[in-house]
């Protein structure tokens, strides 16, 4: 057996041990403080005349592979985070034909207003971005980007209403 004040002196070489195990100062103090405890509990197999940071030490690695081992095991096998990222879903239907709808719209409004709707609401620039790269005002950039929607806006109404005429003149014929 080995005194209480023996494994204390090891502690310091131990946590650095530990350290080196997980690369993390908390679960390096964790991996230490299980390896003292066991280490106490299991104090009557230490052998008079050994080393006993190569005991203890060795304890550390053996808490630090099961430990390893058991959340390889379960944490992956259980834990349905990873299985979430990798999961998708296409849009719905009426998202992507509401997508082709503002699509064949941008298509339709000028290049000006295509393009100030592009760099802000499509590519997240701040005024003052697209103020630069156009070298024109921030006001100027609010203007024409307020136009822009309103724009984008009455062609999209323009569309469903020509289309719902279709639909509708699609009907009177069939019938």
């Amino acid at each position: 057996m080995f005194q209480n004040a023996e494994l204390t002196a090891q502690m310091d070489r131990l946590g650095k041990f530990a350290y080196k195990l997980t690369n993390s100062k908390h679960d390096a103090e964790d991996l230490l403080h299980s390896t003292i405890v066991r280490a106490i509990e299991k104090k009557h197999l230490f052998k008079e005349g050994t080393n006993l940071y190569s005991w203890t030490s060795k304890m550390m690695y053996n808490l630090f592979v099961s430990g390893y081992r058991r959340k390889v095991k379960f944490e992956s096998q259980y834990d349905p985070e990873p299985y979430i990222e990798k999961q998708s879903m296409d849009a719905s239907q009426d998202t992507k034909i509401a997508l082709q709808e503002v699509d064949h719209a941008m298509d339709l409004i000028s290049e000006e207003h295509n393009e100030i709707i592009n760099l802000v609401c499509v590519e997240g620039k701040q005024y003052s971005e697209v103020s630069e790269q156009l070298d024109i005002p921030v006001g100027t950039v609010r203007s024409r980007l307020s136009r822009a929607r309103d724009s984008l806006q009455k062609t999209l109404i323009s569309q469903s209403a020509n289309q719902n005429n279709g639909q509708y003149n699609d009907l009177r014929m069939s019938a």
